[in-house]
């Protein structure tokens, strides 16, 4: 059987994302998309030429047999939710919702289905070197000490403001480090270091994050998105018998003009790439049996509540703010 798949947003990701699904992996096709531009519907060249362009959300779900939600983060929580009470497997990009409240709405929808519906695109999860950093810090360091991380852009655009750099940057980092020590954030800091020049007055860049969990691993993460030098996602885990680092995308160095060098990423999509590929694939496997896979609603629901403390931390710098999660439902066990 091939899956029916509708795309709910034809931006950057969702293009990307209809490229994938029929000319790179395995048992899915796309038949069905829609966008508020419909220019941008028609010109998503990777839909194919049979896909149907619709009018609405709705009109998607009903056409597909599972769908994936790339649309603006604002539309995300009622196009899930819809997708949740239609039965259909739905793939939503980050955010799950905006507000932790419109997460837990997306849990509880869930939870009332009796079956998990949807997977978030934390792609990280699937990237080959969070992977073995994890099995490395699980068999090798000994108990997790500290955490030291950074996300760097080399440029952001004018619209990007301070609060975006936690729920559309940090994000990413909020998820996966939890992935990565299976703990839960118990606190949050911000602080905001010297700025540099390339900023502008709406966005404080950069800043710096300061988590804790609750078996007591110290986390800071540097988030500078006017860094100019290229796209640069870091990570370093201190254990108590050492330290693990995450790998370098593969780049050839060369020697070349009295130089040794090595290329840097400018492109996060570029960065990722693979991942998108196997959290897709993971995907379509668990629609095709009528469920999802990867990362939950729950996972998408913590992160937004951590996110939410961490943007009120950004309004009060230096104070250390409580990071509280409700009990895990059963479903999400």
């Amino acid at each position: 059987m091939t899956l029916r798949i509708g795309i709910i947003g034809t931006g950057a990701i969702g293009t990307d994302h209809a490229r994938r699904i029929n000319r790179v992996l395995s048992g899915a096709e796309v038949t069905a998309v829609t966008d508020v531009n419909r220019d941008s519907a028609e010109a998503c060249g990777g839909r194919g030429p049979g896909a149907q362009i619709l009018g609405s959300a709705e009109e998607v779900i009903a056409a597909s047999d599972a769908v994936l939600v790339c649309s603006w983060g604002t539309a995300h929580e009622t196009q899930v939710l819809a997708a949740i009470a239609a039965g259909k497997p739905c793939f939503c990009e980050k955010p799950l919702a905006t507000e932790a409240y419109g997460a837990r709405r997306i849990v509880e929808a869930e939870e009332a289905m009796g079956r998990r519906l949807v997977q978030v695109g934390f792609m990280r999860r699937y990237d080959r070197g969070y992977v073995a950093l994890k099995e490395t810090v699980r068999t090798r360091l000994g108990p997790p000490l500290m955490i030291h991380a950074a996300h760097r852009n080399p440029s952001v655009p004018g619209r990007y403001r301070t609060p975006m750099a936690i729920h559309d940057t940090l994000i990413h980092e909020i998820d996966v480090l939890r992935w990565l020590l299976d703990d839960e954030y118990v606190s949050a800091q911000v602080i905001f270091p010297r700025a540099t020049r390339h900023t502008h007055a709406g966005l404080r860049d950069p800043q710096i994050v300061l988590l804790e969990t609750a078996k007591g691993v110290r986390i800071d993460v540097e988030i500078f998105v006017n860094c100019r030098y290229g796209y640069d996602i870091q990570c370093e885990v201190v254990g108590e018998e050492g330290t693990a680092r995450l790998p370098e995308p593969t780049a050839i160095p060369t020697r070349l003009g009295a130089v040794f060098g090595q290329p840097i990423l400018m492109d996060w999509k570029d960065r990722f790439i693979d991942s998108y590929d196997v959290e897709l694939q993971d995907f379509l496997k668990a629609a095709a049996q009528g469920t999802a896979a990867g990362p939950s609603a729950w996972d998408g629901y913590a992160a937004a509540i951590t996110a939410d403390v961490c943007v009120q931390a950004q309004e009060r710098p230096g104070a250390i703010l409580p990071v509280t999660l409700p009990a895990r439902p059963a479903l999400y066990a």
